[in-house]
């Protein structure tokens, strides 16, 4: 108990001091991928944006962790049926893929650790993976619409 009130307490003092110096306390992404502010239905996300076939293809895989709101934005040249599997994947994710207009399509939960094929409902432009459960705790669903997913860099 004592350990994790002296890091609450150190965290506190650290983001103090980081305010003061004009620093930020927020949780910085670990990748040197373009972010993206998205905007779902009044709730905020901060996205990497996989936009060359080589970042898709690598996409969250190895990754341990996601920030609570963070997520990944895929961004293809053309809508087309998707679909993706969670190979070496450690994470366990919700993805929603997208129309050109940035209209959900479909939601689905993917297990981590697993080369099932997890497929659109229709030709889809982008694909939206955040931490299994976020859509279904913010009451997002087909036919909703991500703001923000036409200003991310073009797919290549």
């Amino acid at each position: 108990m004592r350990l994790k009130s002296s890091l609450v307490s150190g965290f506190s003092v650290f983001c103090v001091s980081a305010l003061l110096t004009g620093a930020s306390c927020q949780r910085q992404l670990k990748s040197d991928l373009p972010i993206v502010h998205l905007r779902i239905k009044g709730f905020e996300i901060r996205s990497e944006v996989a936009f060359k076939p080589a970042t898709r293809t690598t996409g969250l895989m190895f990754r341990r962790e996601l920030g609570r709101d963070d997520g990944m934005l895929f961004v293809f040249p053309d809508s087309a049926p998707r679909a993706f599997w969670m190979k070496n994947t450690l994470i366990p994710l919700s993805i929603a893929f997208l129309d050109a207009k940035g209209r959900i399509l479909n939601v689905l939960e993917m297990p981590p650790l697993t080369e099932e094929s997890f497929p659109s409902d229709g030709s889809a432009q982008f694909a939206l993976e955040m931490n299994a459960g976020w859509y279904g705790r913010h009451g997002i669903k087909a036919g909703d619409v991500v703001e923000g997913v036409l200003e991310a860099p073009r797919g290549e």
